[in-house]
């Protein structure tokens, strides 16, 4: 599939604050990605946004941030363990992953 073909099907824009948009995979109504039925469809190349999961900066910013993400994700708390050192290159990987933005164009994120 062609990049632009991908990102018109399974990607929309959505708001990211001062004036800016930025690009997401779009959800299911329960706000499932488009990409789970019965486990992740496309694991082999799922991104670095959910390869990385559930070690990101805005779940391990405090241990309540981990327990509501948690109560949310059947599969956190299971499997292996990560050490310290993996968690932060996973951490650095992500920061360091560009990130496609645009100005808004008052689209509503649709």
């Amino acid at each position: 599939m062609r990049y632009t073909d991908f990102v018109e099907t399974w990607c929309r824009w959505v708001p990211a604050g001062g004036g800016v948009e930025r690009l997401s995979l779009k959800e299911k109504s329960n706000f499932d990605c488009v990409f789970w039925k019965d486990g992740c469809s496309v694991y082999a190349a799922r991104p670095l946004q959910c390869r990385t999961f559930p070690f990101w900066s805005s779940i391990l910013v405090s241990s309540g941030s981990w327990k509501i993400a948690r109560s949310g994700c059947p599969g956190m708390g299971r499997g292996r363990l990560f050490s310290p050192e993996e968690i932060e290159s996973l951490v650095r990987a992500r920061k360091a992953e560009p990130v496609l933005e645009r100005q808004n164009r008052g689209t509503g994120g649709l």
